[in-house]
């Protein structure tokens, strides 16, 4: 097996959640996942994600930061209190550095402002998975 073929093998072992109200979304930016090597889950809300149990295959969360019931800020705090580390990017159209600030200084790994270009959500992948 090569390098790339064997990194490739790591990727697609690696589950990458997307957690977003959105249907856009859900639908779009797995497949741009899917191209960069990982496998992909996706959830309409912070509650579906959190009754899945995936949490325990989840190797980095792209999360929406606002979404109807359960934040992506109040999904980061619980998993935080169940003692979960799991590498987040969140994801948002609203741009707000105070929230942004916080979030990062609470272990965020980034924070992407929508629409964000593939090589944004790369280099936070890479980041987040320790590549970086």
């Amino acid at each position: 097996m090569t390098d790339g073929q064997e990194q490739n093998s790591i990727k697609q072992s690696l589950v990458v959640v997307v957690v977003d109200d959105d249907e856009s979304v859900r639908e779009s930016l797995p497949d741009l996942l899917k191209e960069f090597g990982f496998t992909v889950l996706t959830f309409s809300s912070a509650d579906e994600f959190l009754a899945s149990k995936s949490f325990d295959r989840t190797a980095c969360l792209v999360l929406d930061m606002v979404m109807p019931g359960k934040s992506g800020l109040d999904l980061q705090e619980e998993l935080k209190n169940r003692g979960r580390k799991i590498p987040i990017i969140f994801i948002t159209a609203q741009k707000d550095e105070t929230i942004r600030k916080r979030v990062l200084d609470q272990g965020a790994v980034d924070v992407l402002l929508k629409p964000f270009s593939d090589t944004a959500l790369r280099k936070a992948l890479s980041k987040a998975m320790g590549e970086d």
